[in-house]
């Protein structure tokens, strides 16, 4: 299945000179989406992940059905605020300015094989802060893998040393 085909592409949004990238034909598309998560699952199986870690608010759609799928534990990374329990914060860099991501401080054990999953590569800097907070609590990151991946950003560059597999490129 080319799944490339089922990403609409919108011009100029949400500013001009933007071609955004939106995956909700793909979401609409039962087949689709089940050959996505089918495709993700193969993925990380030979990676014996104990759980599957997903940033708010893409990773959850992707990251739920594909720890379902793999038999594992699923767990949030939010922004600040969201989360009801003891976090731990990693701060990472904008274009202009700075945001952080939380993630409960017992969320990921000692020696936990994570698998990070997110819709989109753009740059890398939120995935490569949900690394660092799987880091923190002394979790490995076995893999991150994407739906689409931008590579004319070279997000690749910022997650490098890391397992990284995208399923569509553009």
């Amino acid at each position: 299945m080319d799944l490339k085909e089922k990403i609409r592409v919108i011009p100029d949004f949400p500013e001009k000179g933007v071609r955004f990238k939106d995956i909700t034909p793909l979401l609409q598309d039962k087949n689709a989406f089940k050959y996505t998560i089918d495709k993700m699952k193969e993925l990380a199986e030979s990676l014996n992940a104990d759980v599957v870690v997903g940033p708010e608010a893409r990773g959850f759609i992707f990251g739920t059905p594909l720890s379902y799928a793999m038999n594992v534990g699923f767990v949030p990374v939010r922004k600040p605020g969201k989360l009801p329990a003891e976090v731990i914060r990693q701060e990472y860099s904008l274009e202009y300015g700075k945001d952080s991501l939380e993630m409960h401080k017992d969320a990921i054990k000692p020696g936990q094989r994570v698998v990070i999953i997110d819709d989109l590569l753009a740059t890398g800097g939120t995935l490569l802060s949900t690394a660092k907070l799987v880091e923190k609590l002394g979790g490995e990151v076995v893999g991150i893998f994407f739906l689409i991946e931008l590579t004319y950003l070279k997000g690749r560059d910022t997650l490098k040393g890391y397992n990284v597999e995208s399923l569509i490129k553009f």
